[in-house]
């Protein structure tokens, strides 16, 4: 079964994900291990070519150098301040890791933290996006994320980002990752969408949204929480499963000291 997404192509039955850029050839391809919950990209480099892979994510590299960056553009004390702002806006390390190739058809293997799907997103003029926390997985190197700051409001009372979230700006693609299944979600004028705040990954950054209470005093009556309400025409990621909700269920089983 396949599924086309940008210049991506996606199977499920022995998952791969294939790039199809300038060079049309295949730069990344994802393996399940039989098991779509736990893939690892497999990277391919040419030369001299890079990536940005998010920090502690390399499993295998082959003719590959890694080398450790401060998560900013900008170099020295004002590159690592922006770059522990970036941390605690997005969940990313305040270091990210770049891998060049060594030689043509170079390899590295990555995988994200946390059980789940991985999928691609097309960044350019047109196509821009917001991250949620821990949802960045690795990048085109001309792809970067900016911080955005968002109103009070939505800082305190949401899930998404904290005081700033992160956008993405540049062109090529995003590799992002989810807890559990990731589903695409559209959004129209006539057709807003509301989300729990733990499940939303990545959204268009054209849409607007607002946080709110899903009902009752803070859900207390339906054992919901807040929501993310989003408003516009685009479209929303979403993972099924909320990590905070299994610490929840196995904190009882978890061993204290007496």
């Amino acid at each position: 079964m396949y599924e086309r997404a940008s210049s991506f192509i996606i199977r499920y039955d022995k998952i791969s994900l294939e790039i199809d850029n300038k060079e049309k050839r295949r730069k990344y391809e994802l393996y399940d291990c039989w098991d779509s919950d736990n893939p690892i990209v497999r990277i391919e480099l040419q030369e001299d070519e890079q990536v940005k892979i998010e920090n502690g994510s390399m499993v295998y590299l082959q003719n590959v150098e890694i080398v450790g960056k401060t998560n900013s553009k900008s170099k020295g004390l004002g590159g690592l301040v922006r770059a522990a702002a970036r941390s605690l806006a997005s969940g990313e390390s305040v270091f990210i890791t770049i891998a060049r190739g060594l030689k043509n058809q170079s390899q590295i293997g990555i995988a994200p933290a946390i059980p789940g799907k991985v999928s691609c997103l097309k960044v350019d003029a047109m196509h821009q996006y917001r991250l949620n926390t821990g949802a960045f997985l690795a990048s085109d190197d001309q792809v970067d994320y900016l911080i955005k700051k968002q109103d009070l409001g939505k800082a305190v009372f949401g899930g998404t980002g904290g005081l700033f979230v992160m956008e993405t700006e540049g062109v090529g693609d995003i590799l992002i990752n989810a807890f559990g299944d990731l589903i695409e979600l559209e959004v129209s004028d006539d057709m807003p969408l509301t989300i729990d705040n733990e499940h939303v990954v990545a959204w268009d950054s054209n849409l607007d949204y607002a946080i709110r209470v899903a009902s009752g005093t803070f859900g207390f009556t339906t054992g919901e929480g807040l929501v993310n309400e989003f408003h516009g025409n685009g479209k929303v990621w979403i993972q099924t499963r909320n990590i905070h909700n299994l610490a929840d269920r196995i904190r009882p089983y978890i061993p204290t000291k007496s």
